[in-house]
Parts: C-alpha cells; structure tokens; sequence
C-alpha cells in the first residue's frame, strides 16, 4: 500500500508519513466530536460554553492543536516538496502553514462560539406583549388567573391579575402592563 514511499527522498517521506498520520488522527478526533463520544482515548475539547471568562479562551499547547500543526506542515510540505528547491526554505513554509492551521482552528472555534444563543426566560421581557387568557382573570386584582403566552417560540401558562372593573374571561386577548410580585398585571385588549 505505502510502496510509492519507497523511492522517495527521506524527507518527502517524512512529509508523507506526518500527513497520513495527522490525517487519521484528525479523521478520528473529527467523528468522536460529531458523535459525542470526547471521555474517550483521553481526547478532550480545548474549550468549554463558557463565555464569561474571557482571559484565557484557548488552550496553546493540545493534542487537537498538535494534530492541526501536523495537518498543515505535512501536507504543505508534500503540496510544494517539488515546486520549493531549497529544503530549508520547505520547512520554514510548511512550519508556517501548519501555525496557520492552528490559528485557522482558534478563529473557527471562537466563531462558533459566538453562535451561542440565550433563551433564558426572563419575566421582564413580556411587558407590552399580548396573550391569551387560560383562566378567567377576577376584576380589580382580587385574585389570579392564568394566562397562555408565546415568548421565542415556547408558550408559557403564568399567572395574572387585572386592574379593571369587570373580569376578563378566558378565550380573550390581554396586554401585559406591568408585574407586580412575580405575577403579569393585564388589560384586555
């Protein structure tokens, strides 16, 4: 299978050898991510979900950033063994692509992370929206209801009370005006 690496140069074999090897690595590290599986073979992500800590992001010195140095330098330096006469100069270029892939992973792990969505559910934000009354809601805050609201997509069913005259029976809109005790004080709309 590896016969073509028999009447190579030394070093193109070098370059050829650190590839393959990187690159079944990487192919390995690439599926256990996808399928969850990063408590085996010691294999661990170099970051967390934890944006609040912003002094140290990454980790410099990891097995997955050794792997992607390895990626970069060896196929570099099989990419461009024949069009680089100088050796040396082959070595410090393949070096460099393999940094570059190394700071190409930083930036694409940080994009990602920045992708991270906040769905928190805050009672706050549901002033001046609308829903639904679930339970009738008694008049002149003298007791709760329950009413049905949709806030990112997910409805909720919480508690409320109306200042007005008359009670709002259930099937009718509401606005939500204010909270007062952890409960949406609403009026009909």
């Amino acid at each position: 299978m590896f016969e073509f690496l028999q009447n190579l140069d030394s070093l193109h074999q070098g370059f050829w050898y650190v590839a393959l090897t990187a690159s079944l690595i990487f192919l390995v590290q690439t599926v256990l991510t996808f399928i969850g599986s990063d408590h085996t073979s010691g294999l661990h992500a170099d970051f967390d979900g934890n944006l609040t800590h912003t002094d140290a992001p990454f980790q410099l010195f990891s097995f997955r950033n050794l792997i992607n140095f390895l990626l970069g330098f060896g196929w570099s330096g099989v990419t461009f063994y024949n069009s680089i006469g100088s050796k040396p100069l082959l070595i410090f270029i393949s070096v460099l692509i393999g940094m570059g892939f190394v700071i190409l992973f930083f930036i694409l792990i940080f994009q990602i992370l920045k992708l991270t969505e906040d769905n928190t559910f805050k009672i706050e934000d549901l002033i001046g929206k609308t829903g639904e009354v679930y339970l009738t809601i008694p008049a002149n805050m003298s007791g709760k209801g329950k009413i049905l609201i949709s806030v990112n997509g997910t409805h909720h069913e919480l508690q409320a009370m109306t200042e007005s005259e008359e009670s709002i029976p259930s099937s009718h809109s509401v606005r939500v005006i204010y909270i007062y005790d952890k409960v949406l004080v609403v009026a009909k709309i």
